[in-house]
């Protein structure tokens, strides 16, 4: 099968595939931090929609902090592999302490990059989450459990890479589950992208002013502007 050039090249084709299936005109889409903000970066240009940062924690095995054993989300909604847990005799008092550290995180990244604005209303529309991969799921299930509770109309989870069991486990959780490739047996996401650099929190907010720069239209009236136009003049009102 073949690999991605980098995000970016993912996120237009992930945009593409997107762009023929039924996608309500209303949708919002909604990047994973901080990798997924650059898929979903071309994603939203190819839907021509409004872009969101969504911002999902993963909680690490205390002796392999690589190794998720569940994920927390902005909404404090915390996922865990209890199985796993329990497998690898990881006490109560050591996952609290993850999850303390990683809610420190978390909080850095929603003052960060949301500079004291409101998350995009996704309430009654479509929400698409994307991810730039997605071999475990403890993040993208995470995900999907803060967006739901915004309840948007319809979810859909779309990544250009994931793991067939994560395949099958999200067509439960969301109502959709897009992806371009399908991979059994474990793997790492990084070696399905020719270029996989980390992405700073600099870029993240640079994707977001880049989108949001180009859902203004010079001829809307002052008075009739579209809900996320009016939250890209308060980002902007932060800087």
């Amino acid at each position: 099968m073949e690999s991605f050039i980098d995000r970016i090249d993912a996120g237009r084709k992930l945009g593409d595939k997107l762009s023929h299936c039924q996608i309500a005109s209303d949708a919002v889409v909604l990047g994973l931090a901080r990798g997924g903000i650059v898929v979903a970066h071309e994603v939203a240009v190819a839907l021509d929609a409004p872009l969101d940062v969504l911002i999902v924690r993963k909680i690490g095995v205390p002796s392999q902090p690589e190794l998720a054993m569940g994920a927390l989300g902005e909404d404090g909604e915390l996922e865990l592999d209890h199985s796993l847990v329990r497998s690898l005799g990881i006490s109560p008092a050591q996952v609290d302490q993850v999850v303390a550290r990683e809610r420190v995180e978390l909080q850095r990244r929603v003052d960060r990059y949301r500079g004291g604005r409101q998350a995009l209303a996704i309430e009654g529309v479509t929400a698409i989450i994307v991810d730039d991969g997605v071999a475990t799921g403890s993040t993208g299930r995470a995900a999907c459990r803060v967006v739901r509770r915004r309840r948007p109309s319809r979810l859909i989870f779309a990544t250009p890479v994931a793991s067939a069991d994560a395949a099958r486990a999200f067509a439960r959780i969301a109502d959709e589950f897009v992806s371009l490739i399908e991979v059994e047996g474990g793997f790492s996401v990084g070696q399905w992208y020719e270029r996989f650099d980390q992405t700073s929190d600099d870029e993240v907010i640079d994707y977001l002013k880049r989108t949001e720069r180009r859902e203004r239209r010079p001829s809307e009236a002052a008075n009739d502007v579209p809900r996320s136009h009016r939250i890209v003049s308060q980002f902007e009102a932060k800087e």
